[in-house]
């Protein structure tokens, strides 16, 4: 696991310096604390930080080919390294360590562009041929490892995070408006955008190839999720045996390491049958004093029920002091609350393991999320005839205050009803809107408001049309795998556990059991009331039954409560009169009347003001204002 950076000059004025270069490295030291690794050759400069992690003593990066034309820098893991190794021994390869960085240069030199296909594993590569002059970078095909990029007329810069880009000083910080509106509306600004209109996101299982003597950026992708039927019919229980036999081959192999290794442990279906198929697990939990945002009970039993050399911790953490700790690692902001808690675990983790395993990827392979049941249900609710609806049913539910705890009746029916309004064309997504079309236009000055190109639907839309061979319940996992999984769940773990130099990998989305959960029928993900049908039933075989039938909890901290308090200083901070009126983006009176219902209890406007602070403590520490 590692950090990654970099330059290419298209122009001889501009070459890369050793300083330059530097800079961008040092940047990165906490992804790679164990060694630091560079190149400069002319017009191209690789960098990299390493936490070693596999073939400790021989794996320095960049790594060559036999006689030096190959170089290559990578974060992540090669997972099936050693057959690959094998196989390109078998065609004249010479293999001078024992790494799984090494398999990449010889992989290119056999198979030419199309290697990455040849990987299984969390990637992201930066390849340079100095012989044909062509660069190439790299994202694994479902994107646990980011990459980001600037590609300018005279140059590219890029780096596993963006502050490594900005380092380089190439690169104007010019703020996207249009971004931001999508960052407010998900947590999270989807696809290949940023909040800076000069860095874009390489989208996963996209390879980039730049020639240096006619530079043009064309990513293009080489692996998509596969809409393929079963060969054979099978019954539910060939499925329940099929897909536990792939999750045991993916939790066993993404368990090879020469350091020590744990894992995750939530309590939840995904988590649980993950450390079950690993056999034999050093597991960790934290949890929150508040009892509706606490699973160590369930992660408890999990744990004694199979045995596991478990460690837990029921933690109240100084949030105000974190939250500026953490700020270093949102130059690329999420506003999904539970970025805390992921970096609390891993913290936790790091103290005894230098890898841990996480279950994240089982909702949205196998049917795990509320929002599904929700998209079925507003089929129903539309047959009640429109004057009920918005005479009693709405105006009662939105009469109500909302309730302190996690979840409850009164909160999922109010974020049922707020979802209803949000366009039909998002499907079940409506439900992760926080700020739609019609917040947006009273939140943003009319001026920023001219800068606002794109709907709040326009990206979850495109993916729902990308998708239509699918079955409707696999457009929805289709659109979570390639939105909301990539660009908030994975970069939230990756950002978090890296800030504690801990490598994190997730055997869900093993690209053979991706495939395969995808040809999986629909009645075995969601049926009725129910979901993640399949995977309860097997986990059930596994860990015990009443920590698999349970409400589902989520991974969170009672951010809705803290503004009252713990937050409350750091939102007067960012969100003060001055602030926001001197930065000209949003309407001061509406940001006022959102705080102002919030704390009085009125309505729960916590991720819209959450998404706020974290937007302004962002432009503050990145943009200097």
């Amino acid at each position: 696991m590692c950090g990654i950076t970099g330059i290419a000059a298209f122009d001889n004025n501009l070459l890369p310096s050793q300083e330059q270069l530097k800079k961008m490295v040092d940047t990165l030291y906490h992804r790679g604390p164990d060694e630091e690794g560079m190149y400069i050759a002319g017009r191209v400069a690789l960098g990299m930080r390493r936490l070693s992690i596999i073939d400790l003593e021989g794996g320095h990066q960049p790594v060559t080919n036999e006689n030096g034309t190959i170089r290559t820098i990578f974060n992540g893991e090669i997972y099936n390294y050693r057959e690959l190794r094998k196989q390109l021994q078998s065609y004249g390869h010479v293999f001078k360590t024992h790494s799984d960085t090494e398999t990449i240069v010889h992989a290119y030199e056999q198979y030419g562009a199309d290697f990455p296909l040849y990987l299984n594993g969390m990637f992201a590569i930066a390849l340079y041929d100095s012989v044909k002059q062509r660069l190439f970078l790299v994202r694994d095909p479902i994107g646990v490892k980011p990459l980001y990029y600037s590609f300018q007329k005279n140059f590219i810069v890029w780096g596993s995070e963006i502050k490594a880009i900005l380092a380089s000083e190439l690169v104007n910080k010019e703020l996207d408006v249009d971004a931001l509106g999508e960052f407010l509306a998900w947590e999270y600004v989807p696809g290949k955008s940023t909040l800076l209109q000069a860095v874009c996101k390489l989208e996963p299982g996209t390879i980039l190839e730049i020639d240096l003597q006619n530079p043009v950026c064309h990513p293009r992708t080489y692996w998509d999720i596969s809409c393929e039927s079963p060969a054979a019919k099978l019954n539910d229980a060939d499925w329940e045996e099929l897909i536990y036999q792939q999750l045991k081959t993916s939790t066993q192999r993404q368990m090879v390491s020469d350091v020590p290794l744990g894992a995750f442990l939530s309590g939840g279906v995904d988590s649980s049958l993950m450390v079950a198929a690993m056999e034999n697990a050093k597991t960790f939990s934290i949890g929150f004093e508040n009892g509706s945002y606490n699973e160590l009970k369930w992660s408890g039993k999990v744990a004694d029920y199979l045995k596991l050399q478990h460690t837990q911790e029921t933690l109240q953490p100084e949030v105000g002091e974190l939250f500026y700790e953490l700020m270093h690692f949102w130059d690329d902001p999420i506003g999904d609350f539970s970025i805390f808690p992921t970096y609390l675990v891993s913290r936790l983790a790091r103290k005894e393991v230098k890898v841990a395993l996480s279950g994240d990827g089982g909702d949205e392979l196998f049917g795990g999320y509320e929002t599904y049941l929700a998209n079925n249900l507003a089929h129903t609710y539309h047959r009640i005839p429109p004057v009920i609806r918005k005479e009693f049913i709405e105006r009662f539910f939105n009469s109500l205050k909302p309730r302190p705890a996690k979840k409850g009746f009164v909160n999922k029916a109010k974020r049922f009803l707020a979802g209803m309004d949000q366009p039909p064309n998002l499907g079940h997504a409506r439900w992760r809107v926080f700020a739609g079309e019609t917040i947006r236009s009273e939140l943003f000055t009319p001026e920023a408001q001219k800068s606002l190109q794109k709907p709040v639907s326009f990206h979850i839309a495109e993916l729902f049309r990308r998708s239509t061979s699918f079955s409707p319940l696999n457009q929805s996992l289709y659109v979570d795998v390639k939105s909301y999984l990539c660009d908030n769940i994975l970069a939230k773990v990756d950002r978090m556990s890296m800030a504690v130099s801990l490598e994190a990998r997730v055997p869900y989305l093993d690209t053979d059991l991706v495939n395969l959960a995808f040809q999986v029928p629909d009645h075995l993900k969601v049926h009725k009331r129910q979901t993640k049908v399949l995977l309860k039933r097997i986990a059930a075989k596994h860990v015990p039954r009443e920590c698999v039938y349970r409400p589902k909890e989520g991974f969170s901290i009672p951010v809705k409560n803290w503004l009252n308090s713990q937050f409350r200083p750091i939102m007067e901070e960012f969100l003060n009169e001055h602030d926001v009126k001197t930065r000209g983006i949003f309407n001061i009176h509406t940001v006022d009347r959102l705080k102002e219902e919030h704390l009085a209890g009125m309505e729960n406007h916590s991720h819209i003001l959450w998404s706020l602070i974290v937007f302004h403590a962002w432009q503050k520490r990145w943009l200097n204002y």
